[in-house]
Parts: structure tokens; C-alpha cells; sequence
């Protein structure tokens, strides 16, 4: 029996609830170890192309239930503890080691899940009833402000990234964030988790790669 030849993997952006290759078609390679890994490198385009996403994406998800998007949130949480270890593995061949990786993944699911439980609860603990000197009602609620552009930190880049988006996605919010350029394979696994469970299309888009180059051109664009 000949020897099986391995798969090995390619790393894509999450655009639009797909995955996708740069535009350009450019990478940029990171070495942690053992592991050498080729990480899209995304575009100008690109990240025109995922505020047009999480743009349409909008007005469906803002205009659910609170408590339908803490299920949702929910589930990304359930479906990444089945993902758990993948998760472990992608933190591991990042750099740390195994009882580190554990720990992180552990904190950012649990977060995801302590998002969830927000979710229907934003608006009790954050509206008001305002005084006015009238014969009337005055009450202030928060509304989903539209398409959040997220730089997520350079450390840490599960927990970080779960801690800067989960929050924006539970306010009815959509999201394009740029992961961590140093620590980008977990936030790859994260989209893996986004794409198989509830969260609609367009809803949360993830780039990869240079945050000094793609950071000004998210914030200038005029849908976020």
C-alpha cells in the first residue's frame, strides 16, 4: 500500500459567509516552530468587498430578536467547543504550549458564551427613562450603530479576537475585522466555527494580513 500524501491546507479569507482568496492572490508566509504556513494577504479589495458584505448583511441581522441572536451566539460557542481540538492545535503551532493554548481557547469560548447571555439583556441593563419637564415620556434605548470595523489586538489572537467582535455581533451589529497579523491561524479557525453554525452570511467577515496597510482603508470606508 503506497503511503498517503497529506493535505495540506489553505489559508483564505471570510467574505460574505465564504471563503476566499485574496483578490490579489497575494500571502504572506509566517514560520512558529515547526509549522511554516502561507496566510492571504488581504487586498484593498477585499476589504471593499466585506463592508459591501456586512453592509447587506445589516439590516436581517440588526432587525432580529435579541434573544434569536443570543441563540446564535450561543451556538458559535457550542460549535466551537466541537472544534476544541483544533483550536488547541492552531494556539500550539502559534507558540504556545499546550496547557497555554488550553487555557486560551477555554477563556474565549466562555466569553463567546457570557456574550450570549448580553444579548437580550443590553437593553434592560443600558435604557433609560428620562425626567423632562412635561406631560410626556422620554426613553433612550441603544440601537445597533451599523458595520464595525474591528483591528483585532496583536496578542492572544483567539481571545482577542472573540473579546473585540462577539460584543459589536450581540449589539446587532455586523463586523469586519482584521486578525492578528502575527497570530492569524486561530481567528482562520474561528471563521471555520462562524461559517458551520447560525450566524448568517455577511455577518462577520475576517481578513488576514498587513493591519498597516488595511487598518486606514477600513476605517475610510464609507460603510463602516
Amino acid at each position: 500500500m503506497s503511503k498517503r500524501v497529506a493535505v495540506p491546507k489553505t489559508q483564505k479569507l471570510f467574505i460574505g459567509g465564504a471563503f476566499t482568496r485574496s483578490e490579489s492572490g497575494r500571502t504572506y508566509a509566517l514560520d512558529f516552530d515547526k509549522t511554516h504556513v502561507n496566510v492571504a494577504l488581504a487586498s484593498r479589495k477585499d476589504i471593499r468587498d466585506a463592508a459591501t458584505a456586512a453592509r447587506s448583511a445589516w439590516p436581517g441581522w440588526s432587525a432580529r430578536s435579541a434573544y434569536n441572536r443570543g441563540q446564535i451566539v450561543y451556538r458559535l460557542a457550542e460549535m466551537m467547543e466541537a472544534r476544541r481540538e483544533q483550536f488547541a492545535d492552531c494556539l500550539h503551532d502559534s507558540g504556545r504550549s499546550r496547557a497555554a493554548a488550553a487555557r486560551e481557547f477555554e477563556n474565549a469560548a466562555d466569553l463567546v458564551v457570557w456574550y450570549a447571555g448580553w444579548c437580550d439583556k443590553i437593553d434592560q441593563a443600558f435604557s433609560t427613562k428620562n425626567p423632562v419637564s412635561s406631560p410626556h415620556f422620554n426613553v433612550s434605548s441603544p440601537e445597533p450603530t451599523g458595520v464595525v470595523g474591528v483591528v483585532a489586538p496583536a496578542i492572544a489572537g483567539l481571545f482577542g479576537l472573540a473579546a473585540s467582535v462577539v460584543p459589536a455581533l450581540c449589539g446587532g451589529n455586523t463586523v469586519v475585522v482584521l486578525a492578528s497579523e502575527s497570530d492569524p491561524m486561530s481567528a482562520i479557525a474561528f471563521a471555520e466555527a462562524v461559517a458551520t453554525c447560525d450566524v448568517p452570511a455577511g455577518v462577520l467577515n475576517i481578513l488576514t494580513g498587513s493591519r498597516a496597510a488595511s487598518a486606514p482603508h477600513l476605517a475610510a470606508h464609507m460603510d463602516v
